[in-house]
């Protein structure tokens, strides 16, 4: 019998990425299943879910929270809409099993099984949960956590600590000629688009460093608006590093990276943990209720990461830290095996698993 399933989420990269390994893992444990991904509008979601091989359909919504009135009005029509949308889509498709992902895309999809009687699971990136989940979590069959100390926020829901799946490629990362650069290497990401406080930061840290004698290589992803600017500095600078506007090998550039420098999204934090990767976490302050913060604790507490708050971020701050873990490398291994231990590199089985048993059941 073909098993048909149907996964709903994004918004962010980082809410469709856990939602493709989620997939990919589904479809080696099945010999014939079909999988839908439900989306928004935004022309990125569509082409990371065509680029990993599966098919999707677009939704009208956005969210409700931190709107103005007529804004608001136009959001619940689109609520609206958007859950008839999901209903033809689901006459259409007949899924034996919804995953919510999270994002706005997630909500109307899950409320309309969930109203159909189709099971529905849903899946947390964040410490501190979205309200589309936290609304979600007492209507659905299981609700899987990232973090232990989410547990707090649900009130209600069948809870289980699954951690964030990861990119399969990443855990299986093939060596290439540029793995064999010399010195010390660093990673700077600020997230896909980039980020701005991040790259200025940097490229002042990376000069007060040179000042001393020490010149890391760094890998910088700079986003799409900072590259030119950037680029030109590494060059006006002396500086050693590859500068590119995205990087499509994230496998390659973690596994050259001696320390990471980068914003605290739950992606990227599993990533790190998983991979056993040092870090100083930058996290976004704007991230609603401040959850990079959450998620970035999650890995200091536990001495598996370092951490600036964005608005202690300077040049003369980062370079120190830069220096002290250059000149002292058992601190980064140190930090290292601490983050392998809160790492959860098998959280896609662990998920699909327990997804099994749903449909199972059903």
């Amino acid at each position: 019998m073909e098993v048909r399933i149907l996964i709903a989420g994004g918004g962010t990269g980082g809410h469709l990425f856990p939602g493709i390994t989620i997939a990919r893992e589904l479809k080696k444990r099945f010999d014939d299943i079909d999988i839908l991904f439900v989306v928004g509008r935004r022309k990125m979601e569509k082409e990371i879910i065509f680029k990993a091989g599966f098919e999707a359909r677009s939704i009208d919504v956005e969210g409700i929270k931190g709107k103005g009135f007529l804004r608001g009005i136009i959001a619940l029509f689109k609520i609206i809409l958007s859950s008839t949308q999901s209903l033809t889509i689901m006459r259409d498709f007949k899924p034996h099993l919804i995953i919510g992902v999270g994002g706005y895309s997630s909500g109307p999809v899950c409320l309309v099984a969930w109203f159909l009687g189709i099971p529905v699971a849903i899946h947390e990136q964040n410490s501190f949960p979205g309200l589309t989940n936290r609304i979600l979590a007492p209507l659905v069959k299981k609700v899987f956590i990232s973090f232990e100390d989410t547990r707090r926020y649900f009130k209600r829901g069948n809870l289980f600590l699954s951690g964030n799946p990861i990119r399969d490629d990443l855990m299986h990362i093939k060596p290439s000629p540029r793995d064999l650069t010399k010195g010390f290497v660093i990673l700077v990401m600020g997230g896909s688009q980039g980020a701005k406080a991040i790259n200025r930061a940097i490229i002042s840290a990376l000069k007060e460093l040179k000042a001393v004698g020490l010149l890391p290589f760094v890998i910088h992803q700079t986003g799409k608006g900072d590259l030119g600017k950037v680029t030109d500095d590494y060059h006006a600078l002396g500086l050693d590093g590859e500068v590119v506007a995205f990087i499509e090998d994230m496998g390659s550039a973690y596994r050259r990276a001696d320390l990471v420098i980068c914003r605290a999204g739950a992606t990227t934090i599993a990533e790190l943990a998983a991979l056993g990767k040092p870090s100083i976490l930058i996290p976004y302050p704007y991230a609603a209720h401040k959850h990079q913060d959450i998620n970035a604790r999650a890995l200091v507490a536990n001495g598996a990461a370092d951490m600036i708050p964005e608005r202690d971020l300077n040049g003369k701050t980062l370079s120190r830290k830069v220096r002290r873990y250059m000149e002292k490398r058992e601190e980064l291994k140190r930090m290292s095996s601490l983050a392998l231990k809160a790492g959860r590199p098998r959280a896609g089985e662990v998920i699909v698993e327990q997804l099994m048993e749903l449909i199972n059941k059903g």
